[in-house]
């Protein structure tokens, strides 16, 4: 059988995902320290980019034992940390931040991140002392208005 090619009446296009909403449309972060842990850089990359647009400073630590180290330096508000990491995951690095005898320090409202999201996940993660539990991939909106929440919640509590 011979093909013969016919003439598109439209053109075609590649299908397309329903895109995000901008990231001006964010909650205002103005103000607020963000101290992002992820041994993931394109991770860390995302999370910088997502809460800088909402206004925050955000310091940004590739692995859990340096963000230890430099926590009385960098004075966060709030910390996002991955639960999955090598040498130190995110519970043993909470498990240190909560026992620390700064209080300051223990004090720290912190968001798990990880890709686990079922329900036992995100309750292991708040009886290790998370405050709240994110899955990934995290939306925008969600990660901007959980940080607003959690810095809420800290200083209504002083």
């Amino acid at each position: 059988m011979i093909v013969h090619n016919a003439v598109a009446r439209e053109p075609r296009e590649h299908p397309r995902t329903e895109t995000l909403a901008p990231l001006k449309s964010l909650r205002d972060l103005t103000g607020i320290r963000v101290m992002a842990i992820d041994d993931e850089e394109d991770a860390l990359g995302l999370l910088r980019v997502v809460l800088e647009a909402a206004g925050a400073e955000v310091v940004t630590m590739s692995s859990a034992s340096d963000a230890l180290q430099s926590l009385a330096d960098a004075k966060p508000d709030v910390m996002v940390v991955d639960l999955g990491m090598p040498q130190m995951d995110g519970f043993d690095f909470i498990g240190r931040v909560r026992a620390s005898s700064d209080t300051d320090i223990r004090d720290l409202p912190a968001a798990a991140l990880t890709a686990f999201a079922r329900s036992e996940d995100r309750t292991k993660a708040l009886e290790h002392g998370f405050e709240m539990h994110l899955a990934k991939p995290v939306d925008p909106g969600e990660l901007v208005a959980s940080i607003a929440t959690l810095v809420r919640r800290r200083l209504s509590g002083r």
